[in-house]
């Protein structure tokens, strides 16, 4: 059996961070762990406080890990400061680890802005080399890149400024737009040259953990062997079905339905 590691912070709710990415990982029939690296409490309203683990504590959750049972591919989500930033790259370069794909959270379904501005810097310059892929939505895009995206063209310039700046693949996700028609979600995957991943946007509000799901989606499927291009677009299929399930929980954006594949 495939062993997928999510690196990520924990959803009280159950609809996002590392609930969502054991649920999506074991949808795929594989064997999922966990390292914790903050505390949320949240619901489908939104976050009302996180408490963040310390980085010595993070480091003890991933050495046990890699101590036993080594993944075949690791999803990393929420990373609150610099310091659990730098054990998570400690480990890893330690590790060598492969099949590394990073979902940059740097705000959540509600708005809720989730990383500090001071630890960007180092999430740039020391994990996105790091990466096989790094899979930001469209204002968490403009944000790393300082670049304003109004078009596909603009989404493909961004991907390829971005791919090339770090050193690794991008899929900048769709979902945000506006420029795309009512019917249509398109991503722009860039690996040396881009590809542009289209799919069906599905008029559902409850949508919490679409990024947390689609990064998993996509580890699994790494872990597996397929391509790049075959894994997202597999995990884009994927989540597709999870949105069409129209779960309904919560007086807020609610979660997916998981448990589909």
């Amino acid at each position: 059996m495939k062993t997928v590691l999510t690196i990520a912070g924990s959803d009280c709710s159950g609809g996002a961070g590392i609930q969502a990415d054991l649920k999506t990982i074991e949808a795929h029939g594989m064997y999922g762990m966990s390292v914790i690296t903050a505390l949320t409490a949240q619901n489908t309203l939104g976050i009302s406080g996180i408490m963040v683990v310390k980085a010595e504590f993070v480091k003890k959750q991933l050495d046990a890990i890699f101590d036993d049972i080594r993944p075949d591919a690791i999803k990393i989500g929420m990373l609150p400061d610099a310091d659990v930033m730098k054990a998570v790259r400690d480990v890893l370069v330690a590790n060598k680890a492969s099949n590394i794909v990073l979902d940059p959270v740097l705000g959540s379904t509600s708005g809720t802005e989730l990383s500090k501005k001071e630890a960007r810097e180092f999430l740039k310059n020391e994990l996105f080399c790091l990466c096989d892929l790094v899979t930001p939505n469209i204002p968490e895009a403009e944000i790393l890149s300082g670049r304003k995206i109004g078009s596909k063209k603009d989404m493909e310039e961004v991907a390829m400024f971005l791919s090339e700046e770090y050193d690794c693949s991008f899929l900048v996700k769709g979902g945000h737009s506006s420029f795309d028609s009512e019917d249509e979600a398109c991503d722009c995957l860039y690996q040396k040259n881009p590809i542009f991943i289209e799919g069906k946007r599905i008029d559902n509000p409850n949508t919490h953990g679409t990024g947390c799901t689609l990064s998993s989606a996509i580890a699994c499927n790494l872990a597996e062997g397929l391509s790049m291009e075959e894994s997202v677009k597999r995990a884009k299929e994927y989540i597709e079905k999870c949105i069409s399930a129209r779960l309904d929980i919560g007086r807020g954006r609610g979660p997916l339905l998981h448990n589909l594949k």
